[in-house]
């Protein structure tokens, strides 16, 4: 049977485990889906088709012998070329420098992935370590959203996005430092999880408190939300060489409590702005439109007022400027000790003049200055946990426009309006700065392109997230739209 690429990761390994179809055919589809694709929408930086191949004759020949399997049992994975290390396979940054690096050893979460029988087939297109939300390189150029080539994917998950989408991949690992997952996810039409801050541990030498005020978290990007609740469930939980993660989670997320769980009784918030943020008049009408999914399913949707205690100019340069340059000092200063390249020396023609600049700014800030960001940063925490203290779920758009087009970022627009193009039409860093679980889920199209609607659940509220995400999904299922991308 050939397996259909725009089917849900659960529903494929379903499909391998009671043998309508096999590891190797599932495999080969997306290799070939790959050789189609790739070429116009740039989502793989490396194809892993060896590897791919290998994996799927192991899967198959555990099924022949009765073996117990994992509940991702032969679906192709996409993993992040940033944090998603699989020893032996081809390892850049997104960053040309490193264009013959191979990883050495596998990441945590990847093992965890590949113990549940997921299968590597390549690592995604991302921006030079993640550094701005669109996904573009000097090395492999821009990722398109498969809704529209000449549009950018979203960054800097954008190469993990855009496969899954278009069926190169049943499921994308990307990681998440200001909505590097819920981007993609908003302008590639799928659900992406950003779960709570330290949910999934990350092991990172040589400096493993490079992290010491930590809004960098792993996640998901998906078809459905079942994909992601399953992937988080195989992702989650401690690791002893990561001083940040989380304790052992007692939930279930692919349980029916979580995955069916009724909203009635739920208060929603609904922020069309977050208090500060600039919107498109498109983009507010396609959201409040579906916001009706959550009533019909028992919650009762208000609007409310975030107050995230200073102004969009004083929020951006204090948390999603200041404390992102300090962090990619930090990194900058790891890659120099542990490859011998320096970024603001001989390898500065490797990366773009802003990645330089984050560098030399995040290295000019005193202890003193990272305390003042950070009191900005618990004036923003505290207006979010003041939401939770009424409010079940908060509610908002993901971003600000549709799809910008490739090699436009530095000149986004909201209805007219020029806007600073690397902070003001994402809603998503905020959380990334309060550590609450977020997911961007499709709400919608305009124009013929999607448009992504935020799902915020209270600290450590990942369950929450899920549930939700799942109700919405049973009122507004989204899966066949990307029945129009295998008809192009």
């Amino acid at each position: 049977m050939t397996p259909d690429l725009s089917a849900p990761a659960w529903e494929l390994a379903e499909r391998i485990r009671d043998g309508r179809t096999s590891p190797t055919a599932v495999v080969d589809a997306h290799l070939d889906r790959i050789d189609d694709r790739n070429d116009d929408v740039n989502a793989f930086i490396t194809v892993a088709a060896d590897h791919a191949r290998a994996q799927a004759r192991d899967a198959e020949r555990a099924l022949e012998d009765g073996e117990s399997v994992g509940p991702l049992h032969g679906v192709p994975l996409a993993l992040k070329d940033l944090t998603g290390f699989r020893e032996g396979i081809r390892h850049t940054f997104g960053c040309r420098a490193f264009s013959d690096n191979v990883a050495t050893h596998t990441a945590g979460f990847v093992q965890r992935l590949e113990d549940a029988g997921a299968i590597v087939i390549g690592k995604t297109n991302a921006p030079e370590f993640g550094h701005k939300p669109v996904t573009d390189n000097l090395f492999v150029g821009p990722t398109s959203t498969p809704f529209d080539l000449e549009r950018n994917s979203g960054g800097s998950s954008g190469g993990s996005a855009a496969a899954v989408a278009d069926g190169m991949a049943a499921i994308g690992q990307g990681g998440d430092a200001a909505g590097s997952i819920r981007i993609p996810a908003a302008f590639c039409g799928i659900y992406g999880l950003k779960p709570s801050t330290g949910r999934i541990a990350e092991s990172v030498r040589p400096d493993a408190f490079r992290n010491h005020s930590p809004f960098v978290d792993k996640g998901i990007l998906t078809r459905s939300v079942k994909d992601a609740a399953i992937a988080l469930e195989v992702m989650a939980g401690p690791d002893p060489s990561d001083p940040f993660v989380l304790p052992v989670d007692d939930g279930d997320y692919t349980d029916s409590t979580v995955l069916d769980r009724s909203l009635d009784d739920w208060q929603i918030g609904y922020s069309p702005d977050l208090g500060v943020f600039p919107v498109a008049e498109s983009i507010h009408d396609c959201v409040e439109g579906a916001l009706s999914a959550f009533e019909r399913e028992g919650a009762t949707v208000e609007q409310v007022d975030v107050n995230l205690g200073h102004s969009l100019e004083t929020l951006r340069d204090q948390t999603r400027f200041g404390l992102m340059q300090a962090f990619t000092a930090k990194v900058a200063d790891s890659i120099e000790r542990r490859h011998g390249i320096d970024f603001l020396g001989e390898h500065a023609d490797d990366v773009p003049r802003e990645f330089r600049e984050r560098i030399e700014a995040g290295r000019t800030y005193s202890p003193v200055d990272i305390g003042r960001m950070n009191q900005v940063r618990t004036a923003m925490f505290d207006g979010v946990q003041e939401i939770f203290a009424e409010y079940d779920l908060l509610v908002t758009p993901t971003l600000s426009v549709l799809p910008i087009r490739n090699d436009s970022l530095d000149d986004v627009r909201v209805d007219g309006d020029a806007i600073h193009p690397r902070a003001d039409w994402l809603l998503t860093w905020p959380f990334n700065m309060t550590g609450h679980p977020a997911a961007s889920i499709p709400a919608g199209f305009v124009d013929g392109l999607p448009v992504g609607m935020q799902l915020v659940g209270p600290k450590f509220g990942d369950d929450a997230v899920l549930a939700a995400s799942a109700a919405f999904e049973r009122r507004r299922p989204w899966i066949d739209s990307y029945d129009r991308l295998h008809e192009a």
